[in-house]
């Protein structure tokens, strides 16, 4: 099943989830006023759940984190290092918790970590919810679910796997490695650590991480043997995924992407940004 979504810009098919009715709005995408007027074309990612839809975007920014995450899965490679992402419904949320025990909601559309929850399963039908600084314990699914709900609104959401961060004094670190084209070619303006703001369990510098540098990071959280392969591993993934994400939207200027290392020193992304701060 296919839908048309009308935005400027052009066109690429996106995976539409068979279990969120909703979901071929949940693919569309902010329209960029400054980028280049372009002819429109179709431009065709993989399907994941087996269903697909069409939305039309700018050539320079692509907003809808579903999108994009659909593009990245097309290799093996970067695959095993994303999350298992599913449109939000109360039974994908239900399963992912039966999974996971700990899950991450984050708006199809959004920046800056807004918006962002944690649910984490403590036992039997007992849930905590985060949201900023506020910590909800709920003894119920249905109570968690109004406690979501309360936060979400009408906004379209994803559930993603949680991963348990490595951390440093107990704050999680993830890391952002930004990319830019330059004479045809891509080149690597920063990789750095961001370190959560005590009390906090998103990263983002507007809500009050610290910066640092990546081999500051990796060696205070894992082990200052691990600096330089965790940033080869990173700028590898990195390649990759920008080779892709060009492939499928011309035009693309600058990429900027989120990952972190688990406890075991495990690699995750979690999203690439078209306009990364």
């Amino acid at each position: 099943m296919e839908g048309m979504l009308q935005e400027e810009g052009m066109d690429v098919t996106v995976p539409v989830a068979p279990t969120e009715p909703e979901s071929a709005a949940a693919a569309v995408v902010e329209y960029d006023p400054a980028a280049t007027a372009a002819a429109s074309e179709t431009v065709q990612a993989p399907a994941l759940g087996g269903w697909t839809a069409k939305a039309r975007i700018s050539r320079r920014q692509i907003a809808s984190k579903w999108v994009k995450t659909a593009v990245l899965m097309q290799d093996a490679t970067v695959a095993q290092h994303i999350p298992e992402t599913r449109f939000y419904s109360p039974a994908n949320l239900a399963a992912m918790l039966d999974r996971y025990e700990r899950v991450v909601m984050k708006p199809v559309v959004g920046t800056g970590g807004s918006g962002v929850i944690m649910i984490i399963r403590t036992g039997g039908s007992s849930y905590t919810v985060r949201h900023r600084r506020r910590i909800r314990r709920c003894r119920s699914f249905r109570s968690m679910l109004a406690a979501v709900r309360a936060i979400k609104r009408r906004r379209r959401y994803l559930v993603q796997r949680g991963i348990s961060l490595a951390t440093i004094g107990g704050r999680p670190i993830d890391y952002r490695v930004k990319v830019v084209r330059q004479n045809r070619r891509w080149v690597t303006r920063a990789m750095v650590g961001r370190l959560a703001n005590p009390g906090m369990f998103v990263t983002n510098l507007c809500r009050g991480g610290t910066m640092l540098s990546s081999a500051e990071g990796i060696r205070r959280s894992l082990s200052p043997s691990l600096v330089r392969s965790k940033k080869s591993e990173m700028r590898n993934v990195t390649r990759i995924s920008t080779e892709l994400m060009e492939r499928h939207f011309p035009g693309i200027g600058q990429l900027g992407f989120d990952y972190g290392f688990d406890r075991s020193g495990k690699l995750w992304i979690f999203e690439v940004n078209t306009r990364p701060h």
